[in-house]
């Protein structure tokens, strides 16, 4: 009989928002928010800490992404290093990543944290859209104040296991279709809205709203900024200095 599989999606008890907000902020995470390429640097813990075995043989994905090989690719590749391990074991791993992570001096790009403070003072919704891990994407929205995370699904079996497959790399078009339809789901307008993101790969994700920024020193998304009058935010790092929220290691409750 065929296994039925669902998504590692569920109920995630973000910072509580504003019925129908009408300023929603998009955050892409890696080198926007964090100073890190958060599923590698997460590999690399995983890898070492012993939680689960680790298969051999395994190609070295931040080498061939730096040489430039496709990223939806290389995301699916990825998660399949993670089939047949418990759900509930990579959702401890990444939340004790996250909070080793956090405490560094240089761990978090500064001109984004800032961003997403402005905009919560402003009582805007903070929504995370990233390619990376949900259960560490939950912890890092849980510190910062974000009330909803948008990302890769990896598929889990009734059993909470993971298959080792996604949904979809949330990567390129794939985040402006997510920022449309959480916009659409608030009953937002996206030219009210704000986005935020470091690579040319959030490039749709930044067209899709109102007002685009660019964080950081990418060459190819600085030249698309001043050609399209964005406001460009630096790239310096430094420390998180706010406590973590409550609740930001221990695990949500419920399936979706």
């Amino acid at each position: 009989m065929k296994r039925r599989t669902r998504t590692a999606r569920h109920a995630f008890a973000g910072t509580p928002a504003v019925a129908r907000p009408a300023v929603i902020a998009f955050f892409d995470v890696d080198e926007t928010l964090l100073a890190a390429k958060t599923m590698l640097d997460f590999w690399d813990f995983w890898a070492g800490s012993g939680a689960w075995p680790v298969p051999g043989g395994v190609a070295d994905l931040r080498a061939r992404a730096a040489a430039g090989e496709d990223r939806g690719t290389l995301n699916r590749e990825y998660y399949r290093r993670f089939a047949g391990v418990p759900l509930d074991t990579l959702r401890s791993a990444a939340h004790a990543w996250y909070d080793t992570h956090r405490r560094g001096e240089l761990a978090f790009v500064t001109a984004g944290i800032e961003a997403v403070e402005r905009h919560r003072a402003l009582g805007h919704e903070v929504v995370l859209v990233s390619g990376s891990l949900r259960p560490l994407l939950e912890a890092v929205a849980r510190d910062l104040g974000g009330a909803e995370v948008r990302c890769a699904e990896q598929l889990v079996t009734d059993e909470g296991v993971l298959t080792g497959e996604i949904d979809r790399p949330m990567i390129g078009q794939a985040k402006a279709d997510a920022v449309t339809a959480v916009v659409r789901g608030r009953g937002a307008r996206g030219a009210d809205c704000y986005a935020y993101g470091d690579h040319v790969s959030d490039l749709a994700m930044l067209r899709s709203v109102g007002h685009p920024v660019v964080v950081g020193g990418s060459a190819a998304l600085a030249r698309e900024a001043e050609q399209a009058g964005w406001p460009v935010l630096g790239g310096h790092l430094g420390p998180h200095r706010a406590p973590a929220q409550a609740g930001s290691t221990a695990p949500a409750s419920g399936n979706g």
